[in-house]
């Protein structure tokens, strides 16, 4: 059985994550959608919520897990059994810490292997960050997100007051 792995924090899951996860599926026997805690990150989504959202995006794809995990990707790739890491690339410029990522998992675990998938053209200038920003300004993320979290994404993103109107009143 060949299990891969697709991290991130996915604070929170986009259709572009989507994208890649349900692509992934179609090569592998089983994708786990792994939820990372990196304790460098302060996310405005607990790892829960972080796991339920994409539980509920993944729902449709047989073959996708969801999991979270604390620790090395590394580590957890090897009590798995999974023999690749799967990498969404936007553009050029996640390509060089992706690289990084990839050569250091390579050092701790020879036996896992890392796959870099291009995300969709439709994708390419979507983030986690610029979707809870567009979110907390007012702005309308319905395009960016997977339909069945949508609206509880939107509603547990806290909302940023107009400081200039402030100042005016």
């Amino acid at each position: 059985m060949r299990i891969a792995i697709c991290p991130g924090s996915f604070d929170p899951v986009t259709k572009g994550h989507l994208n890649i996860i349900e692509r992934s599926a179609k090569l592998f026997d089983v994708v786990i959608a792994l939820v990372l805690v990196n304790p460098n990150k302060r996310p405005v989504f607990t790892a829960e919520e972080r796991v339920d959202f994409l539980r509920r995006a993944c729902a449709g794809i047989p073959n996708v897990k969801v999991d979270s995990y604390f620790g090395l990707l590394a580590d957890y790739a090897r009590t798995v059994g999974a023999c690749t890491i799967i990498k969404g690339l936007r553009a050029v410029t996640d390509f060089e810490y992706e690289f990084q990522q990839a050569l250091t998992n390579k050092k701790l675990n020879s036996e896992l292997e890392t796959m870099f998938v291009i995300t969709d053209s439709n994708y390419m200038y979507l983030s986690s960050s610029m979707v809870r920003q567009v979110a907390q300004f007012g702005g309308d993320v319905t395009d960016f997100l997977p339909e069945c979290i949508c609206q509880d994404i939107v509603a547990r993103l806290p909302r940023l007051e107009n400081k200039k109107q402030e100042e005016t009143l």
